[in-house]
């Protein structure tokens, strides 16, 4: 199996592997497999043909107290997302020869990740994002040899994490997060962080796909802004 291509003289297609997901992680990639875009969105916003190509690395990796997921914070000065927690990720670029590359490359120069310890598992359905206009394709992947990552350009990265699964399903991080704008969605709130918009809403579905969602209050909602203060005190006061 192979990933999506997207023409011209570039180097050939990514070859993904799904046999090699471990048996944790094989649930997941099954549910997958048949999703659509739908299943992996709260809004089923259809794609336009003139979007700007993107992918994101869903990287699940696992440590002695179970399987992760790797995600960043990105910069407070960046023009687009700012300061929004997000998977590793970003535009395509006519040297990646698909979106798996893309994926891969984007997420080494942020996170500091080795690619050569990652197995591209699936290509998920393509999304979209209307404030930046990126359709984004989802790369699903083993982290089979972690490395030690962290930011690579502060300018571009605030944090690099690594966030437990549990910590994802436990109901104690759920909650529904309310936009200025009026935009309503799932949240999380992890390392003194708030995961919200498309990353939420995508980590949503993974871990009801994958068997790991726990029931959570969806009457719980809160602002945006009082959510990040929230999340910041507790995690100074967890510090100390």
């Amino acid at each position: 199996m192979t990933a999506l291509h997207s023409g011209g003289d570039r180097p050939g297609p990514t070859k993904l592997d799904p046999g090699a997901a471990p048996a944790w992680l094989a649930p997941l990639l099954r549910a997958t497999a048949a999703a659509r875009a739908a299943d992996l969105s709260i809004h089923d916003i259809p794609v336009p043909n003139d979007g700007r190509r993107a992918a994101v690395l869903v990287l699940f990796g696992e440590t002695p107290a179970g399987p992760d997921v790797l995600l960043q914070e990105r910069a407070a000065s960046l023009r687009e997302h700012a300061g929004q927690v997000s998977f590793p990720g970003g535009g395509a670029e006519a040297a990646d020869g698909d979106l798996v590359q893309t994926a891969l490359r984007e997420a080494a120069e942020e996170t500091g990740l080795d690619p050569v310890g990652v197995t591209p598992l699936a290509v998920l359905p393509e999304l979209y994002i209307p404030p930046s206009g990126f359709r984004v394709t989802p790369v699903l992947a083993h982290w089979r040899d972690p490395v030690v990552v962290a930011p690579v350009d502060p300018g571009e990265t605030a944090a690099v994490v690594r966030i437990p699964v549990a910590d994802l399903a436990d109901p104690a991080n759920r909650f529904q997060v309310r936009h200025t704008s009026g935009w309503l969605g799932p949240a999380f709130e992890v390392a003194g962080m708030v995961v919200w918009g498309f990353t939420a809403g995508l980590l949503d579905a993974l871990l009801r796909l994958g068997g790991w969602e726990r029931r959570w209050s969806r009457v719980d909602v809160r602002d945006l802004d009082q959510a990040w203060a929230s999340a910041r005190r507790r995690h100074r006061g967890a510090a100390r």
